[in-house]
């Protein structure tokens, strides 16, 4: 058996793949313990994914989301035998005692484990959590396509204003932010990411393709895929109800803070990425920016209605959709 020992380029391995025609090749110690395997498919695959986020096994990053119920160390417990890299503490509003005091219980089981938490939409939000040891911020109340949070509950923050303000606390103890909703066009990651976001979360724009959870449908010729917000009746009868602390309420009693709906088939999330990136490399190159750091030294300016009104498409009817852009 033709073996290797742990260290080997890859290079190297792919050399005694092809030498040996051999499809796996035993990774071992010194002392001739197993330590890993190498494949063919495992080299090609590193080949045409070489951004792929892996922890130290060459395994993909793995992250799971859980609530702050009184399950919560249970399902976290379960989630880290089974090797979970990051935890998400995921509620409508994370600036909270009991997301506090749950950051901290974890932080103090977990020393190791990173923390994401959200979501927040202000600058005390972000102290209060920096200081009870989260890793990593998620911003936005409010602004997703499926959410009606805002007009419900009459709360919520603007999101380049909420970016804006939890930024300028963030980034004081290198805290990353993640700009999670209201992003309608590749523009919209643009100036998130220059307003001091260090990532995007995206949910509408990947909602219609091949990859979504949601049905395929049929409506008035064209084909949709189902969307559902996690505050909408339905996802809160599913599970999703302790999100917005209303754990003990009956289906009939549930108070939405989301709508379900159909969003158009857009095929698959690799052509969306692709232009979703092209018009972020697009608005980096008007910036004149080399790199994201360079873009979140960009100037903003208000923008009015009519300035607004001005900047789509307008005086004209689209007789052939673009890929990325739609007018509602």
């Amino acid at each position: 058996m033709v073996t290797v020992e742990v260290g080997i380029r890859t290079n190297e391995a792919r050399q005694l793949l092809n030498k040996y025609k051999i499809e796996k090749l035993p990774v071992v110690d010194k002392n001739f313990r197993l330590q890993g395997l190498i494949t063919m498919k495992d080299i090609e695959k590193s080949k045409q994914h070489p951004y792929s986020s892996k922890d130290s096994q060459g395994r993909l990053i793995a992250a799971a989301a859980i609530g702050v119920g009184n399950d919560m160390l249970e399902r976290l417990d379960s989630l880290i035998k089974h090797g979970l890299d990051l935890v998400f503490i995921d509620t409508a509003h994370a600036h909270s005692k009991k997301v506090i005091e749950s950051v901290k219980t974890i932080k103090r089981k977990y020393k190791k484990l990173e923390i994401v938490v959200g979501n927040i939409a202000t600058a005390e939000a972000a102290k209060a959590l920096i200081s009870a040891g989260v890793d990593s911020l998620k911003v936005g109340i409010g602004p997703g396509s499926i959410c009606t949070t805002r007009i419900i509950a009459g709360i919520g923050v603007p999101q380049m204003t909420a970016i804006m303000d939890v930024v300028s606390i963030a980034k004081k103890s290198n805290i990353p932010v993640i700009a999670d909703g209201g992003i309608k066009y590749s523009g919209d990651i643009t100036k998130a990411l220059a307003a001091g976001a260090d990532c995007v979360m995206i949910g509408n724009l990947l909602a219609g393709t091949d990859e979504s959870p949601g049905d395929l449908v049929l409506y008035q010729g064209r084909s949709y895929k189902t969307y559902r917000g996690m505050g909408s009746v339905e996802a809160m009868k599913d599970g999703s109800r302790d999100r917005y602390n209303q754990d003990d309420i009956i289906d009939s009693k549930l108070v939405p803070e989301g709508i379900e709906g159909r969003v158009p088939y857009r095929g698959a999330t690799s052509k969306v990425i692709f232009q979703l990136v092209g018009g972020l490399k697009a608005g980096m190159g008007y910036t004149g920016s080399k790199n994201l750091i360079d873009l979140k030294k960009a100037k903003f300016l208000k923008l009015t209605g009519a300035g607004l009104k001005e900047s789509h498409v307008h005086d004209v009817d689209i007789s052939r959709e673009a890929p990325n852009y739609t007018l509602d």
